[in-house]
C-alpha cells in the first residue's frame, strides 16, 4: 500500500525546474560581442539551430527504439505498429525542422556577415547527432559524395570520431529493414506462383507498349528510337529481378542497393498493400520513402539558403558552399530503392488474387 500511495503523490515538480530553463535559456552566447558590438541576429542563428539539435536528439532517440523492435527474429502487428509511430513522428519532426529554415531565412546575407566570420571553423560539418542519424538510417561513408568521404572525420574531435565510427560498425535501419523483408516468406506455394504470373504479365504490357510506339505516327526516327530504348532499359530492370548475376550488377553499379529477396518482397507489399496483411508493412516502408523525401527536401531548402547567404562563397567549414550542399541533395539518400518500385508496379486489374493458403502463412512470419 505504502509504494502505491508513493506512486500517486509524487514529488511537486516546478515547471522551471523540470524542464531546467536556467541552463536551455542561459546557453544563448554570442561570440560577436568579443569583438566590437553585439550582431542582433547571432541570437537566432543560434536558437535555431540549438532546436534543430533538441529534435535530432528526439529523431535519434525514436531511431534507437525502432532499431531495437526490427533486432527480432519476429515482428508482430502490434509492434510494427510501433514501429509506423515512431517512424511517423520522425516525419513530423523533419517537416518542422523544413518549416523552420523559414525563420532563419528572416536572416539577410548582410546580417549573417556581421558575425559569420567570428564562426571559422565551426560548421553544420561537426553536428554529431546529425552525423549519427545518417549513420543510424544506413547512410554510411562509402555512399557519399567524394567530398564528404574526405572530411566526414576530419573536422571533429577524437571522441566524437570514435562515437560516429563504432556506430559505423552497428547494425543500421537500412540493413535491418533488408533483412526483415528477406525473412518474408515469398513466393511459391503449391498452389500459388505469383512471379511466373508476374513475368508473364510483364512481357505482355511490354510488348504493349513497344506496339504503341512503333505505330505512332507523330514519331521522328530518333523520337521512336529513343523511346524504344528506353522501354529496353526498363525490360532489363524487370529481368534484372529474377536474375541473380544481372540484379548484382545493378547492385554494383549503384543503381540499387536492397538484396535481391528484399526488393521482390517490397515489391510484393506494394502490389498488396490493400489486404489487411501487408497494410502495416506498407505503412512502415511508406514511412521510410517520408523519411528520405523529407531529408532530401532539408537539403535541398539548405541549398537554397546557403545560396542565399553566401552566393558562391565557401563555408564556414571550408566545404564548397551551396555547390557541396547540392550534391549531397541528389546522392545522399538511403531509402530511394522503395520510391523506385513505382518501376516496377502492375495495374491492379491484372494482378492475381492471393490464395487463402498464401495469407495465412504471411500471418504466422
Amino acid at each position: 500500500m505504502s509504494e502505491f500511495k508513493k506512486r500517486r503523490k509524487p514529488d511537486p515538480v516546478y515547471y522551471g525546474d523540470y524542464l531546467q530553463l536556467n541552463k536551455l535559456l542561459d546557453a544563448q552566447q554570442p561570440v560577436s560581442p568579443k569583438y566590437g558590438p553585439e550582431a542582433h541576429d547571432e541570437t537566432l542563428f543560434i536558437v535555431v539551430h540549438q532546436a534543430y539539435e533538441l529534435w535530432f536528439k528526439q529523431m535519434l532517440h525514436e531511431l534507437r527504439s525502432v532499431h531495437g523492435l526490427f533486432k527480432a527474429e519476429y515482428l508482430p502487428d502490434e509492434q510494427l505498429m510501433t514501429v509506423v509511430h515512431r517512424l511517423h513522428r520522425v516525419v513530423v519532426i523533419q517537416e518542422l525542422l523544413n518549416q523552420q529554415i523559414k525563420v532563419i531565412e528572416t536572416m539577410t546575407a548582410q546580417d549573417f556577415l556581421e558575425f559569420r566570420d567570428y564562426l571559422v571553423p565551426a560548421s553544420g560539418f561537426q553536428s554529431i547527432q546529425f552525423k549519427a542519424l545518417e549513420i543510424s538510417l544506413g547512410l554510411n561513408r562509402d555512399r557519399r559524395v567524394a567530398f564528404d568521404q574526405e572530411s566526414f572525420y576530419s573536422r571533429i574531435n577524437d571522441s566524437d570520431r570514435a562515437y560516429l565510427e563504432q556506430l559505423e560498425q552497428e547494425p543500421d535501419l537500412f540493413s535491418y529493414v533488408d533483412a526483415w523483408l528477406s525473412r518474408m516468406p515469398f513466393l511459391e506455394t503449391p498452389d500459388f506462383s505469383f512471379w511466373q504470373h508476374y513475368q508473364s504479365a510483364i512481357a505482355t504490357e511490354m510488348a504493349h507498349d513497344e506496339a504503341i510506339v512503333e505505330s505512332n505516327d507523330l514519331l521522328t526516327d530518333a523520337e521512336r528510337a529513343a523511346e524504344l530504348a528506353a522501354l529496353a532499359a526498363t525490360k532489363a530492370n524487370f529481368v534484372a529481378l529474377f536474375d541473380d548475376q544481372e540484379y548484382a550488377k545493378l547492385q554494383a553499379e549503384g543503381r540499387v542497393r536492397l538484396s535481391q529477396q528484399a526488393m521482390q518482397a517490397a515489391l510484393f507489399i506494394y502490389m498488396y498493400r490493400e489486404e489487411p496483411v501487408f497494410n502495416l508493412p506498407w505503412q512502415v516502408l511508406n514511412s521510410l520513402v517520408d523519411i528520405d523525401e523529407q531529408l532530401t527536401i532539408w537539403r535541398f531548402r539548405h541549398v537554397m539558403m546557403v545560396q542565399r547567404m553566401l552566393g558562391s562563397k565557401i563555408g564556414t567549414g571550408g566545404s564548397s558552399g551551396h555547390e557541396y550542399l547540392r550534391k549531397t541533395t541528389e546522392r545522399n539518400r538511403v531509402f530511394a530503392d522503395f520510391m523506385n518500385l513505382a518501376t516496377y508496379l502492375l495495374p491492379k486489374r491484372i494482378l492475381p488474387p492471393l490464395p487463402e493458403s498464401v495469407k495465412q502463412a504471411l500471418r504466422r512470419k
